[in-house]
C-alpha cells in the first residue's frame, strides 16, 4: 500500500485477488459494532457471526459513543475496543477498524461529538485545527489497542480512513500518516470508493458496496436504477446511489463525476457494504427480504468479487448518550432522514436480539462455497454472456456470468433471476452454451429447463476432484469434505431444475447401492438424472473417484458447514433447523426450541448423517402466550404528519408520542426470569411507532414495516419484578411514509388510523453443547 512499512508475512494483494501463504482466498467481512451491543453478548454474537460463514469482522470507532465530552474518554465496558478486538481473535476472526474519524453509521453528526461538530474547524480536511483534533482522538485510539493493530502480525487486517469521502484524495493520505503516528495500522489501508470518490492513487484499497433498496430516498420516490442495478451482473461495481442525500447535502455531489465507475487497475473488485440487511427512516421503510440480500451477494461474486463485506451482519442498539437525547442521525441534527433512536436491528442477518434472520441461511450458503472454492475462484476473471439485458429494467433476459480459469478450462456458471419489487416471471427453455479458451462450448443441460424465479445458482463445470472429473452439473456448488480415501462433493440442488450430471466417456457414477446409474449421451458426455437425498454417488473415473452429495433445496437452507479452525481438522458438514454456532475451536453449540435439537452431521467413513451427539446445558425450552392489558387507549386522531424536513416526514417528538400513544402492559410468566433463562420476546404489531420500556425506562423502539419485532428480554435488563410496558403510536391513514407492500396495503384498509396488537409471545430455547473429546 504505496510504503514498505506495513507489509505482513505471507500476506499479498494482486489486482485480481488477495492471497495469504501464497495461497489466493476470499475474505468475508461482517459488520458488528461492539459498541451498540453489551460486552457480555460480544462471544455470543461473533460465534453466530462465524458460523455464518464470516472471516472478517469489520467494525466503526465511533467517536461520539467514546468521547461525548472532551478529555472524557472511555474505553471501559462495550466500549472496550481493544477486548472486542481480542474476542474476535479469540473467536477465529480478523479485524477491519473503521476509525473514521467521521463515521456516519446512522449516527449523529457522522460520528462526532457535538464539541467536534462544533468547533471552529473546517472538517474532514487538512484545516491545522481540525487535524490537531483528529490527531488527539487516534492517539487515544491507539493508545486503547495497546499494539493490536500492527503490520507485522496480530488480528488487526485493515484500516479503514474517513468513510464516504470523495473528493479529497490528500485528506487521507494525512489520515494515513497521523493514524502510523498513533500507533494504528496494518497490513492492508481501506477508503470507500462508491459515489466516483477520488481516491490516493495506490496509498488505499478502494472498497465498494451494494444495497437492493435504501431508506436515504424519498418516500414517494419508485424503485431507484441505483438499486435495480445490483440484481444484473455487471462489471461496474461503484454505486452513486449510496449516501447520495448526505453527499447533496455536504455539497460533494459533483466533486468527482469525471472518475471512472470501474475498479482501480492497481487493486481487486472489493466491497465492504453489500446489504447485510437495511435501516429504517422514518419516511422510508425498506424490508429487504432474505432472498433480496442473498442476490445482491451473489450477483458480485459472479461478477468477480475478491472480497465480500457486509453492512450490517449484526444489528444493535444506540447508546443513549450523555444528554439522554440519543445518538442517532435525526432531522433534529441536520440530516434527512429521522431513525429510531435506539433500535438498530437493520435486518440484519444477525438481529439486534441475536436472533437469526432467513438471510443467514441464504448467505451461509454462498460463504462456504467461498471457503472451500475460493482458492480456485479468486484468479477466475468474470465473463458476461454475449447477450445480456439491455438494462435494469429489462425483465425477461436471464442474467447470468460465468467465472473460469482459461489455463485450465474450469469453472462455475453463476445464475441469478430474483429481484424485490418488480416480480420476474419463469424463464423458459433455458440452456446454455459456455466456451473458455479455445475449448469447444459446454451446452447444458441437457435439455431446455424452466428457470423458476427466485433462482440463484453457482454450477460447477471441469471439475476436477479426486482424480474423477465433472463435466458439469446442474446443482449449486456448497463445500467439498475430506472423505479419507475420497474427497465428497457438496451440491445443492435449485428448486424446480431437474439435477443433471455430466462426465466423460469412461467414468462411472453409481449410486448409493454400487449399481451404475443409467446414462444417456449428450455432446460425447455421459448425462446422469440425479435424485437429491441424502446418500452420496461415487463417481469413478480413470484417474480416481470422488463421493456426490446432492442435497435436496429443503436440506440445503438448514446446512452449516464448520470451517476447520487454528488447530486443525477436517471440515464438518451439519444440517440443522435450529440456531447454530461456534468459534474458533470448531466446537458446535446449538439454541432450539424443541425436546430433540434436531442436529445431524454427514460422516464421511459410512457415508450417511447420523445425529450429532449434544448435551442440553441450560433449562429446558419454554414458549408462552403474553397476556396484554390496556392501560391507555390510543388518541383516537393521531396528526397525519408530525413535522418535515427537506420534504420528508419526520417521526414524532416524545411529547407527541406520549400524548398520543397507547400504553399497555405485558404480563410476563415468572419462569422469564429463571437462572440460565434468555428468553426472547416477540410482538406482531401494527402502528406507527413503538416502545419497550422495562421499570419506565425505553429499552428499545422501532418503526413498524410490518415485520416481527424480537427483542432480547435479558438484553432489556428485565427481572423477576420488572414492570413491562408496550408503548404504540397508531399511523395515521393517509401518512406521507413508504412501507412495503403488505404493510402498506393494511394501512391502506384503515379508515382513519392503524394499530393492532396481533400476537406476544415469549419464548427461550434450549442450549445443547456439543461435548469435549475424551482425553
Amino acid at each position: 500500500m504505496a510504503n514498505e512499512e506495513d507489509r505482513r508475512p505471507g500476506l499479498a494483494l494482486t489486482n485480481r485477488w488477495l492471497e495469504r501463504d501464497g495461497r489466493p482466498f476470499v475474505p468475508v467481512s461482517g459488520e458488528v459494532h461492539y459498541s451498540r451491543l453489551p460486552r457480555e453478548r460480544w462471544g455470543e454474537r461473533l460465534r453466530a457471526v462465524r458460523a455464518g460463514g464470516v472471516t472478517v469482522v469489520s467494525t466503526y470507532v465511533i467517536w461520539l459513543h467514546h468521547e461525548p465530552e472532551r478529555g472524557r474518554a472511555s474505553f471501559a465496558g462495550n466500549l472496550d475496543l481493544a477486548a472486542f478486538v481480542d474476542e474476535c481473535e479469540a473467536t477465529g476472526l480478523d479485524v477491519v477498524l473503521r476509525i473514521g474519524p467521521w463515521v456516519h453509521g446512522e449516527t449523529r453528526n457522522g460520528g462526532f461529538p457535538d464539541w467536534v461538530r462544533s468547533a471552529d474547524v473546517a472538517h474532514r480536511t487538512d484545516d491545522p485545527g481540525y487535524l490537531d483534533l483528529v490527531r488527539e482522538w487516534f492517539g487515544r485510539i491507539g493508545r486503547a489497542l495497546g499494539g493490536r493493530a500492527r503490520p507485522g502480525g496480530g488480528p488487526v487486517l485493515a484500516v479503514q480512513l474517513e468513510n464516504e469521502l470523495y473528493d479529497q484524495p490528500q485528506h487521507l493520505l494525512t489520515l494515513k500518516r497521523l493514524a502510523r503516528e498513533a500507533g494504528v495500522s496494518a497490513p492492508l489501508w481501506t477508503a470507500t470508493a462508491w459515489g466516483s470518490a477520488q481516491l490516493p492513487e495506490g496509498e488505499v484499497l478502494p472498497l465498494y458496496g451494494g444495497y437492493g433498496d435504501g431508506f436515504w430516498v424519498d418516500a414517494a420516490a419508485p424503485w431507484d436504477p441505483t438499486f435495480r442495478e445490483h440484481f444484473f451482473f455487471s462489471h461496474v461495481w461503484d454505486d452513486p446511489g449510496i449516501g447520495a442525500d448526505v453527499r447533496e447535502r455536504t455539497g460533494a455531489a459533483g466533486a468527482a463525476a469525471a472518475v471512472p465507475r470501474s475498479p482501480s487497475a492497481l487493486f481487486p473488485p472489493a466491497t465492504c457494504e453489500l446489504g447485510g440487511g437495511m435501516a429504517t427512516a422514518y419516511h422510508r421503510r425498506p424490508r429487504p427480504a432474505a432472498l433480496d440480500v442473498a442476490a445482491v451477494a451473489h450477483c458480485k461474486i459472479g461478477n468477480g468479487s475478491a472480497w465480500q463485506g457486509y453492512y450490517m451482519y449484526a444489528g444493535g442498539t444506540n447508546p443513549v448518550g450523555v444528554d439522554g437525547r440519543g445518538t442517532q442521525e435525526s432531522h433534529a441534527t441536520g440530516y434527512p432522514n429521522d431513525v429510531p433512536r435506539l433500535g438498530y436491528d437493520f435486518h440484519a442477518p444477525v438481529g439486534e436480539s441475536g436472533a437469526l434472520a432467513p438471510s443467514h441461511a441464504e448467505l451461509r450458503r454462498q460463504h462456504a462455497f467461498l471457503a472451500a472454492f475460493g482458492e480456485r475462484l479468486a484468479a477466475m476473471p468474470s465473463s458476461l454472456p454475449e447477450v445480456r439485458p439491455e438494462g435494469v429494467h429489462d425483465t425477461t433476459t436471464l442474467r447470468w456470468a460465468v467465472r473460469a480459469d482459461a489455463e485450465r478450462g474450469d469453472g462455475f456458471l453463476f445464475v441469478s433471476w430474483h429481484q424485490p419489487h418488480v416480480p420476474l416471471a419463469d424463464h423458459p427453455g433455458t440452456r446454455f452454451s459456455v466456451r473458455v479458451g479455445a475449448r469447444d462450448p459446454l451446452v447444458l443441460p441437457s435439455r431446455p429447463v424452466r428457470v423458476p424465479a427466485g433462482t440463484l445458482a453457482r454450477w460447477p463445470f471441469r471439475l476436477e476432484l479426486g482424480g474423477a472429473r465433472l463435466e458439469w452439473a446442474t446443482a449449486s456448488a456448497l463445500t467439498v469434505l475430506d472423505g479419507g480415501e475420497h474427497p465428497v462433493l457438496v451440491l445443492t440442488a435449485e428448486e424446480g431444475v431437474p439435477c443433471e450430471v455430466a462426465v466423460p466417456a469412461g467414468t462411472v457414477v453409481g449410486a448409493p447401492d454400487g449399481s451404475p446409474l443409467t446414462a444417456r449421451a449428450h455432446d460425447g458426455l455421459l448425462v446422469h438424472d440425479v435424485l437429491p437425498g441424502g446418500e452420496p454417488l461415487r463417481v469413478r473415473g480413470p484417474g480416481g473417484a470422488l463421493d456426490l452429495l446432492v442435497l435436496p433445496p429443503a436440506a440445503a437452507r438448514e446446512a452449516w458447514v464448520v470451517e476447520p479452525g487454528p488447530a486443525g481438522g477436517g471440515r464438518r458438514l451439519l444440517l440443522a433447523a435450529a440456531r447454530l454456532a461456534w468459534g474458533a475451536d470448531g466446537a458446535v453449540t446449538c439454541r432450539a426450541v424443541g425436546q430433540d435439537p434436531g442436529v445431524r452431521e454427514y460422516d464421511t467413513a459410512t457415508r450417511a448423517f447420523s445425529p450429532l451427539p449434544l448435551q442440553r446445558t441450560s433449562p429446558p425450552a419454554r414458549s408462552q402466550a403474553v397476556a396484554v392489558t390496556a392501560l391507555r387507549d390510543p388518541s383516537p386522531s393521531v396528526p397525519v404528519l408530525h413535522g418535515e424536513s427537506g420534504g420528508r416526514a419526520s417521526a414524532p417528538s416524545p411529547d407527541t408520542f406520549a400524548e398520543h400513544a397507547a400504553v399497555l402492559h405485558l404480563a410476563l410468566p415468572a419462569w422469564v426470569s429463571e437462572p440460565g433463562r434468555d428468553p426472547l420476546l416477540h410482538v406482531d404489531w401494527v402502528g406507527d411507532v413503538a416502545e419497550l420500556r422495562v421499570d419506565g425506562r425505553t429499552v428499545t423502539d422501532r418503526f413498524w414495516d410490518g415485520s416481527r419485532w424480537t427483542v432480547s428480554l435479558r438484553d432489556a435488563g428485565v427481572r423477576a419484578d420488572s414492570e413491562v410496558t408496550l408503548h404504540v403510536l397508531p399511523l395515521a391513514a393517509g401518512a406521507p411514509v413508504h412501507l412495503p407492500t403488505d404493510a402498506a396495503r393494511r394501512l391502506a384498509g384503515a379508515e382513519k388510523q392503524l394499530w393492532a396488537l396481533d400476537a406476544v409471545r415469549v419464548e427461550d430455547a434450549a442450549t445443547w453443547t456439543e461435548p469435549a473429546p475424551a482425553g
